[in-house]
């Protein structure tokens, strides 16, 4: 198909729009085919795309690769990803590239970019669009205000990032140690009192140890409210106060006296793995099941969630201001949010995140696609997962890294 459409681009114009229109590619996703869209599509035709993501995890790395070669088949439109170890480096390079005045051709097609630093980006005129609205599959999401998929760490997104799966942070535990595992914040003390050593979290610095602070600033704090607005110093002393007293209380309890912690939760998962400690902790409900089938974790090994909910959010890609392959970036982003490549993320044998799409916007056929995937014992059902709690205002986990560098930090 794609030669053909090469051999057409030197005849007519009409002739071009004629076959874009009744490609089997657009047919095959059930995407929209409207004139713009088309004109998308040709123009994406024979770019390769180059999606700046985090590569800590081969599950996700996988996906990623399957994404290329479906865009690649069907759109001509190759994936390249590049591995990252932090979101930040990629944003670092769009910022540098503007500061040289390169406004076009820039480095960076597709960004996997939340919180911190979508906000930053958003904040220096960053990013490409409003463009969300725009993807034909876009269709299949809940975009009303203030929704998850329009909302990121309280930052309005205002079309400028595309949803592609969501995340919500779970501990999780091995069963065959732990009989009644804890599900909120006091009582996880209680058990590291009666259990020295047996618990930890990764540092701060990564951001599964940051996010295991604002689960429990959430929790404890007296306000939550407060935590969805820019950090104000007399907010945050008040708000943090229960937080510093719990943590002083737990830290002499935690793994090595809490003298030293994991690095990211690769490390927290092998501690858990070789029985160092009992219980872990992750951003995605579907890790441990992936990874008691990679040999990872115990088969005895089950996921706990908080009994007040836990911190959730959607993970986005964005297309920077100045990419050089937008109209490919757009063409992949919209391919996230088909049902097909949605339930193939979701299936546990393959990556196992949880969908952003919306169910009842789905064709009985789409929907069978969901209902057809796998289970597994360690695998929480989306209704299993409970309330979902926001995450604070990127501000406040600036600030609390900081404060917590500065009392635990020897």
């Amino acid at each position: 198909m794609n030669n053909h459409l090469r051999r057409v681009r030197a005849g007519s114009r009409i002739l071009l729009l004629a076959i874009a229109l009744v490609t089997p590619a657009t047919a095959q996703t059930g995407e929209d085919t409207g004139s713009d869209w088309a004109k998308t599509l040709r123009e994406a035709e024979g770019q390769t795309v180059y999606w700046n993501a985090w590569a800590g995890d081969q599950r996700t790395n996988a996906f990623i690769q399957w994404v290329g070669e479906q865009t690649e088949a069907r759109f001509d439109v190759a994936v390249r990803h590049v591995k990252l170890s932090d979101t930040a480096e990629a944003v670092t390079r769009v910022v540098t590239e503007k500061a040289a005045g390169r406004d076009e051709q820039g480095s960076v097609d597709l960004l996997w970019i939340n919180g911190p630093n979508f906000l930053a980006m958003k904040e220096q005129d960053l990013l490409h669009g409003p463009f969300v609205r725009d993807l034909p599959n876009s269709r299949y999401l809940d975009l009303s205000r203030g929704s998850a998929n329009t909302t990121d760490f309280t930052v309005p997104t205002e079309g400028l990032e595309s949803p592609w799966r969501l995340a919500r942070f779970v501990f999780n535990y091995d069963a065959a140690r732990v009989e009644n595992p804890p599900r909120t914040m006091p009582a996880l003390l209680e058990w590291a009192q009666a259990n020295p050593g047996r618990f930890t979290h990764p540092h701060p610095d990564n951001f599964m140890g940051a996010t295991f602070l604002k689960q429990a600033l959430i929790e404890l704090t007296p306000d939550p409210a407060v935590l969805q607005a820019p950090v104000e110093e007399a907010d945050f002393a008040t708000a943090t106060a229960p937080l510093w007293g719990w943590y002083d209380a737990i830290q002499p309890h935690l793994w090595r006296g809490g003298e030293t912690y994991p690095a990211n939760e690769s490390e927290q998962q092998r501690l858990l793995n070789d029985g160092a400690v009992d219980i872990g902790l992750s951003f995605d409900p579907a890790s441990t099941a992936a990874a008691i089938k990679q040999g990872l974790l115990p088969p005895t090994a089950r996921v706990l969630i908080p009994e007040a909910g836990s911190i959730g959010n959607v993970s986005f890609v964005a297309i920077p201001y100045n990419a050089r392959h937008t109209a490919g970036a757009r063409v992949v982003a919209n391919f996230l949010l088909s049902p097909r490549a949605q339930a193939h993320m979701q299936n546990i044998e393959v990556l196992g995140a949880f969908s952003v799409l919306d169910f009842d916007r789905l064709s009985a056929e789409q929907r069978a696609r969901f209902e057809a995937l796998p289970d597994a014992p360690a695998l929480p059902s989306r209704e299993a997962l409970g309330r979902t709690l926001p995450e604070p205002h990127p501000s406040w986990m600036t600030r609390l890294i900081e404060t917590w560098a500065q009392r635990y930090t020897r």
